[in-house]
């Protein structure tokens, strides 16, 4: 089977671009694979974007981050990756129940020249996963089965530097700050009946808890792991 649909190769034969095509189906997508060194991208990563559809082809596409390593190499063809507390939409987790094809671009823009690794596949999520154990915040995980693994040419991808990693990714012995918009007027009343962050829209708390940029700090004692049904996320 051809990684080309119909309208790719009118494209390829407007702009004369079949032979190139063909090449490059030859020598990078017969394989897939992971191997050592796309792993070694994967897992060093603090990011990636995650492409999805609803069963009526409707998209999504996403950011998702957390600490180096959030995203494991199973085995040659499978990788994780956590959920955690987001805005409760469940936009892509949802698409993904409805239609489990996926599309994740993980790009390396510190390095020189950078990278960028496309890897598609079909996602299953669990909340009750082993792995759920050994991600500190997680409400459930994500795993991929490749059906496709390859890079890109990197030449229009423009080298960043990292700054700082987000203070409010979950990691052991750190508790993440209340995010502001959760703080804020229109959210009162509609988070999650366990979400800490309605304990700064009681009167008693709020605005002597907020930090100089106007964000936050959680209250370590009402900080609990929320509980979610089943196939559910925040994003």
């Amino acid at each position: 089977m051809t990684l080309y649909s119909d309208a790719a190769r009118e494209l390829q034969d407007r702009f004369d671009t079949r032979r190139l095509a063909d090449r490059l189906e030859e020598k990078f997508h017969r394989e897939v694979v992971i191997d050592d060194d796309r792993r070694a991208l994967i897992e060093r990563l603090p990011m990636f974007f995650l492409a999805t559809a609803d069963a009526e082809g409707r998209p999504q596409c996403s950011y998702k981050g957390g600490e180096p390593g959030f995203v494991r190499v199973l085995d040659e063809r499978t990788i994780a990756f956590p959920d955690y507390d987001g805005n409760g939409m469940y936009l892509s987790l949802g698409n993904l129940v409805e239609n489990p094809q996926v599309g994740l671009l993980f790009i390396d823009f510190t390095c020189d020249p950078p990278r960028r690794l496309r890897l598609n596949g079909v996602a299953t999520i669990d909340d009750d996963d082993p792995l759920l154990a050994e991600y500190e915040g997680a409400l459930l995980i994500v795993r991929v089965h490749a059906t496709s693994v390859f890079g890109n040419c990197p030449r229009y991808i423009h080298r960043m530097e990292l700054v700082a990693h987000s203070r409010h990714t979950p990691r052991a012995n750190h508790e993440p700050p209340i995010p502001a918009w959760k703080t804020t007027a229109w959210a009162k009343g509609v988070l999650k009946a366990n979400d800490p962050a309605n304990a700064l829209h009681q009167p008693e708390g709020g605005a002597d808890r907020a930090d100089g940029e106007g964000r936050q700090a959680s209250d370590s004692s009402a900080a609990r792991r929320p509980g979610i049904g089943p196939g559910t996320s925040s994003t």
